[in-house]
């Protein structure tokens, strides 16, 4: 299936009413075996024994994968156990809400949604429902589907052995040690008619390290959100294939970390215009901005792939004639989001006749609500103001700036806004400097996360801070629920205490055109 084709990615419990089309991508998954496929009844014995541990990813409403899963004690599993008997010969009797351990019962993508890491969204799905319920663990039974082309040299654990040292490739196995799974034991005959394994397995285990002991009283899950700051260095670039390949490479890194969102700064792909140097400033922002769309679509790509929003920092973009300075956010459900800069500096109109957008609003994502302003509009308290008021959480804030003094500016004012709307400000820069590219000389900056200034945060509000001048990424973890109780039990309460009687930020009702406003 090609990326561009996908409108919308979406993970959800199974329903009963899914199970023809649930039959269908089964046999497809499991071509070899077309007779392999899980009957009605145990697909409705599952959903009403644990409706939770059953979930299917859907992309344009049509299933692309599925995981099938059981609640059941740890200790009770045997040394050496079927599939059969972990199953109770397919009853799914075996299933306790008073275990303590997930099993996972079946995960599979169809073959045309291959490659898009469908199924590490499955596995995260596991694991944090493994936390929610807090579980000690997940574990499973895994195939070993390449171990009949090594069974006359090699035993089990020695195959393994060499999957796990990179010496042999397993598809299955090198999926499940890169998703944080470590082989437990060999199980003899687990699967009956699995020749490509020899019917072997190997239980493989995942850990929570949050588990609870049952005699202990678990204590509610924060709704925590890791950000990725991408400080990136800028540095000619040929063509378009070797910048887009240094964002894939700190997009995987931060992605790796389990970010949720990766955040690029202002104008990152201004090195693509030292190719049209020899013509005027105007012109050759123009010639960038031809870049724009092939950019997006492929950050979406990368949005879905890695598993990441992914926030662009900015472009220039032509719109009816008009030079603007927008970004895009990309999430990894597939959707793509658009915002302006609403404010220009007087450099960006002077020197490339770029005009200021209109559009303010704060995105939904599945980490909350965020903002993004870019650059000089954090410079603007009345813009945070306004998304404050719309339930922004987070702020984010990509800038290009040239001098320590525009910097300052910026950090500053980003400063200011995390602690007068009580939310966390996140601002990424370049570094370095494009000797080819005019009116785009020098570049300063240090990456930094801001939170509110209270006794739940750093007492400087400075959360992380990048190396000033050097390429890095910054990654930090901020806890939404930590702005809930700053709101109800702050020192201060710089939203709730706001003098509403005599002053307010309010959207103006009519919008001025461009043309109607002189310069």
């Amino acid at each position: 299936m090609n990326i561009e084709d996908i409108e919308n990615i979406e993970l959800t419990y199974l329903k009963l009413k899914d199970y023809k089309e649930l039959k269908a991508a089964m046999i497809e998954a499991y071509s070899s075996m077309p007779d392999e496929y899980w009957r009605e009844a145990e697909i409705r014995s599952l959903i009403r024994k644990f409706p939770e541990g059953q979930v299917v990813i859907k992309i344009n409403e049509k299933i692309a994968g599925c995981a099938l899963s059981i609640i059941t004690d740890y200790e009770k599993l045997s040394d050496q156990h079927t599939y059969k008997e972990i199953t109770e010969n397919y009853t799914f009797d075996s299933h306790t809400d008073e275990g303590d351990t997930l099993y996972g019962i079946d995960i599979f993508i169809k073959p045309e949604y291959r490659g898009l890491r469908l199924g590490r969204r499955l596995y995260d799905y596991r694991k944090e429902l493994c936390e929610k319920l807090n579980l000690r663990g997940i574990a499973f039974g895994g195939r070993l589907p390449n171990y009949h082309k090594h069974a006359d040299t090699l035993t089990p654990k020695e195959y393994i052995a060499k999957v796990r040292r990179k010496e042999i490739q397993d598809p299955v196995l090198n999926f499940q040690i890169s998703n944080d799974f470590h082989p437990s034991r060999i199980l003899h005959k687990y699967l009956e008619g699995d020749e490509d394994s020899n019917e072997f397995a190997v239980l493989l285990e995942w850990d929570n390290i949050y588990y609870d002991k049952p005699s202990k009283k678990a204590s509610a899950k924060k709704k925590v959100v890791r950000i990725g700051l991408i400080q990136w260095q800028m540095r000619p670039y040929k063509k378009l294939e070797d910048l887009l390949e240094q964002a894939e490479y700190f997009i995987d890194a931060v992605a790796g970390y389990r970010s949720d969102f990766a955040l690029f700064p202002e104008f990152f792909n201004a090195p693509l215009m030292a190719e049209n140097n020899h013509l005027s400033e105007p012109d050759a922002i123009r010639e960038l901005a031809k870049y724009t769309e092939e950019i997006v679509q492929k950050f979406s790509e990368l949005s879905i792939s890695y598993n990441i929003n992914i926030i662009s920092g900015s472009m220039p973009e032509i719109r009816d004639e008009r030079l603007y300075n927008v970004g895009y956010l990309c999430k990894r459900d597939g959707t793509v989001e658009r915002y302006e800069k609403i404010h220009v500096t007087p450099d960006e109109a002077k020197v490339w006749g770029m005009q200021g957008g209109q559009d303010l609003k704060v995105f939904d994502t599945d980490c909350g609500k965020i903002g993004i302003l870019i650059c000089y509009d954090a410079e603007f308290p009345e813009l945070s103001r306004l998304l404050a008021d719309d339930g922004m959480d987070i702020l984010f804030v990509p800038f290009l700036t040239d001098t320590q003094n525009g910097y300052s500016r910026v950090r500053n004012c980003a400063r200011a806004r995390a602690i007068e709307n009580e939310c966390y400000v996140a601002i990424a820069g370049s570094v370095g400097n494009l000797p080819n590219v005019h009116n785009m000389d020098i570049q300063f900056a240090q990456s930094m996360v801001f939170t509110p200034c209270d006794f739940a945060f750093p007492s400087n509000g400075i959360k992380a801070e990048a190396t000033p001048n050097t390429e890095m990424t910054l990654i930090a973890d901020v806890d939404i629920d930590l702005l809930r109780e700053l709101n109800q039990y702050g020192s201060v309460k710089n939203l709730r205490d706001r003098r509403r009687d005599i002053y307010d930020v309010i959207r103006s009702k009519n919008k001025k055109k461009k043309d109607d406003i002189l310069p």
